[in-house]
């Protein structure tokens, strides 16, 4: 069988997959827990931002718009 990623979900008693794959006896599997979604997302803004800021230096221009769009 080759290895695919299959999304799935913990329902409180069992682990519930999300597709519907045919799995032959005594598969070999890997189970990873991931954070709650809402989690992940509330970091993403200021990761966004850190990056940005670090991407340039002090001594940098200010870019506006008009540096980045098409003429």
């Amino acid at each position: 069988m080759p290895a695919m990623t299959v999304k799935a979900h913990y329902d409180g008693r069992t682990i519930q997959l999300d597709e519907p794959i045919k799995l032959v006896p005594n598969a070999r599997l890997l189970v990873t827990v991931l954070e709650p979604a809402d989690e992940i997302d509330t970091d993403w803004p200021d990761l966004a931002a850190n990056a940005l800021a670090n991407a340039f230096g002090d001594n940098e221009p200010e870019y506006g718009p008009a540096h980045v769009l098409p003429r």
